[in-house]
């Protein structure tokens, strides 16, 4: 935001002295974000939740939203930068039921970390 203090009156800048007066009280008050982060972390945890189930995150809100999904234009060999279309999920995480995966791509950290625990892919198939 870039404002021309030189157009402005001797009133105007007293009104604009006073409002960022005002503006940067408020901030010294407010506590380094940090701190705040950690304590709504700890305080979730503390509950039984994660930040990302009570706030949601980027995929869980991607999933909600409709997506403008178009086909490739034909006669294309390459699909570099074209989407391809939306496939329906082939995976379920047992323990969240929105968190799914088409098979496409890498694994999702869920399914990546079931797998480490020495469950088989097969046990995560959509019926």
């Amino acid at each position: 935001m870039s404002i021309d203090i030189n157009g402005l009156s001797a009133k105007e800048l007293d009104l604009l002295i006073n409002q960022a007066k005002k503006r940067k009280t408020t901030l010294a008050k407010r506590k380094p974000l940090a701190t705040v982060r950690s304590r709504l972390t700890a305080l979730a945890k503390a509950e039984g939740y994660t930040i990302a189930e009570l706030f949601g995150t980027g995929s869980a809100r991607a999933a909600r939203t409709p997506a403008a999904v178009t086909a490739a234009p034909k006669g294309r060999k390459s699909t570099k930068g074209y989407k391809l279309g939306k496939v329906a999920p082939k995976y379920r995480n047992p323990d969240n039921t929105a968190e799914t995966w088409a098979g496409r791509g890498k694994p999702p950290r869920w399914l990546a970390i079931k797998l480490e625990q020495g469950g088989r892919i097969e046990d995560y198939l959509i019926g």
